[in-house]
C-alpha cells in the first residue's frame, strides 16, 4: 500500500512543486515506485518533467469530472520508477464544477485509492491555494509536507494551513498527518536565512525536517530544460538535498531497505 503526501502552502513560490518533482524523482532513484499527481492548473509539475500542458489531452481534471479511464491517464517520464498524472489548464475550472457534486471534498480520493496497490509513494502538488483542490489533496493524502521559504514573511498565511489541516483532520480525513515542515531557498550567506530558520524551529521544533533546500541555480534551471534535478545534474547541490530528504522520509517511516535492528553489531560472543 503506497503513502500518500500531499505537498501545500497556499503561498506562492515557496517551491511545492519543485519539491514535488525532486522528492519524487529522489524516491524513484532509490527504487521506490513513485507516482506524482499534478493537481495545479499551472501544470509546472507537468512541464517539469518535460510534457507541454498543451498537448496533454487526459488530465486529472478529466479524471475528476469526466470520470476518465484512470489506466489511460498516466504517462511514464525519463526517470526509471517515476509517472506523473498530468495536469491542464483546464483544471482552473474544476473548483467551480465540483461545488455542486456530491461528496465533492472526496473526489481526489478516489483516483488516488485506484493506483495505491501500484506506488510506494504517490504525491500530489497542490494548487497556491486553500481551496477545494487543495482540499481534495489533504482529503486523499496520508500526509502533507508544507514548503516554507527562508525569506521575510515566511510564516505569512502559514496559521491559516494549519487551521485548513486541523479542519481536514476533524472532519475528512482523521488519518491525516504533518509529514513535516521543509525550508526551502535556504542562503548559508544570508543572516535572514538563518533567523527564518531559527524561528520555524523555534515554533514548530520537531516537525521540521532537519534537511534544508539550499538556494542553487542548478535547481533552478533544470525545470526549464523539462528534467528533474536528479537527470539534469546528479552531483548539484540540489540532487543532494532532495536525496537527503528522501532518505530522511524512509528513516521517519521505517521504511529504509536495512532496519535499524540490523544496523547494529552484536559485541556480547566477541573475544
Amino acid at each position: 500500500m503506497g503513502k500518500v503526501i500531499a505537498i501545500a502552502n497556499q503561498k506562492g513560490g515557496v517551491g511545492k512543486t519543485t519539491t514535488a518533482i525532486n522528492l519524487s524523482a529522489s524516491f524513484a532513484v532509490l527504487e521506490y515506485k513513485t507516482l506524482i499527481i499534478d493537481a495545479d492548473p499551472q501544470a509546472n509539475s507537468t512541464s517539469g518533467v518535460g510534457y507541454n500542458p498543451k498537448e496533454i489531452k487526459t488530465s486529472i481534471y478529466e479524471c475528476l469530472i469526466d470520470k476518465a479511464d484512470l489506466n489511460k491517464v498516466v504517462l511514464n517520464t525519463q526517470t526509471p520508477n517515476l509517472d506523473i498524472i498530468p495536469a491542464h489548464i483546464d483544471l482552473v475550472g474544476a473548483e467551480i464544477e465540483m461545488i455542486n457534486l456530491k461528496d465533492r471534498e472526496l473526489m481526489m480520493r478516489n483516483v488516488v485509492n485506484h493506483f495505491k496497490e501500484e506506488y510506494d509513494f504517490i504525491l500530489i502538488d497542490c494548487s497556491p491555494s486553500l481551496g477545494l483542490l487543495t482540499v481534495n489533496a489533504l482529503s486523499a493524502a496520508d500526509s502533507v509536507i508544507i514548503p516554507v521559504q527562508c525569506e521575510y514573511f515566511a510564516l505569512e498565511g502559514l496559521g491559516k494551513l494549519l487551521n485548513t489541516i486541523k479542519i481536514v483532520q476533524s472532519r475528512i480525513n482523521q488519518n491525516l498527518n504533518i509529514e513535516g515542515i521543509l525550508l526551502t531557498m535556504f542562503d548559508k550567506r544570508l543572516r535572514l536565512s538563518k533567523q527564518v530558520v531559527d524561528e520555524v524551529k523555534t515554533h514548530f521544533q520537531q516537525i521540521v525536517f532537519n534537511t534544508m533546500i539550499n538556494r542553487n541555480t542548478r535547481l533552478s534551471e533544470a525545470p526549464s530544460f523539462g528534467e528533474t534535478i536528479i537527470m539534469h545534474d546528479a552531483e548539484s547541490t540540489g540532487a543532494i538535498n532532495y536525496l537527503n530528504l528522501a532518505r530522511e522520509i524512509l528513516q521517519k517511516n521505517d521504511m529504509t531497505s536495512i532496519k535499524n535492528s540490523e544496523k547494529q553489531i552484536d559485541l556480547t560472543n566477541e573475544a
